[in-house]
């Protein structure tokens, strides 16, 4: 039998490969030193990536904390959907989770969400925004947390879904 808070996590970590694959693809070269609110890109690229680490370190039960050096922005991006990878297939385990997994949400993934956040913030302040997209109808799968998530739904298909939804209600 499955643990409904472990599956929501896992669906809460899908969202968050999801999210951030659009901030990392397609960015230009330039934006992962883009100096607009701090820390550069490449910097709150690497925190995700120890957040990640993190998280695993907690549900595993060693709890550890390590800040990484941020690497250039493939590799540092390779780097987070690694770590994303190892965090998600643990929770796909039948491992114990060493931690509630309302703490692994409250903290490190709701943070790496909002530095997620962050990224789509400064890729439209350096000049290169990323599309938007109705999220609620968006592709996502518990598992699929690689870099190659499904790309947003054409506006025609928004549409079609929209209207059958209305109908309904």
């Amino acid at each position: 039998m499955s643990d409904p808070k472990r599956e929501l996590l896992r669906h809460t970590v899908t969202t968050l490969a999801y999210r951030a694959g659009k901030t990392v693809r397609g960015a230009p070269a330039e934006f992962a030193s883009f100096n607009g609110a701090g820390r550069t890109p490449v910097q709150i690229l690497a925190h995700i990536g120890d957040l990640l680490d993190w998280a695993l370190s907690m549900a595993d039960g060693s709890g550890k904390w390590h800040d990484s050096p941020p690497l250039p922005w493939d590799q540092e991006s390779e780097r987070f959907f690694a770590a994303l990878k190892r965090f998600d297939d643990y929770l796909a385990s039948a491992e114990p989770l060493q931690a509630p997994p309302e703490k692994l949400f409250q903290g490190p993934v709701a943070d790496a969400l909002t530095h997620v956040g962050q990224l789509a913030m400064l890729r439209r302040l350096a000049g290169a925004p990323i599309t938007g997209e109705n999220y609620f109808v968006a592709d996502i799968a518990i598992g699929r947390v690689g870099r190659n998530s499904p790309r947003r739904k054409r506006r025609s298909e928004l549409t079609v879904r929209r209207s059958r939804m209305q109908t309904r209600h």
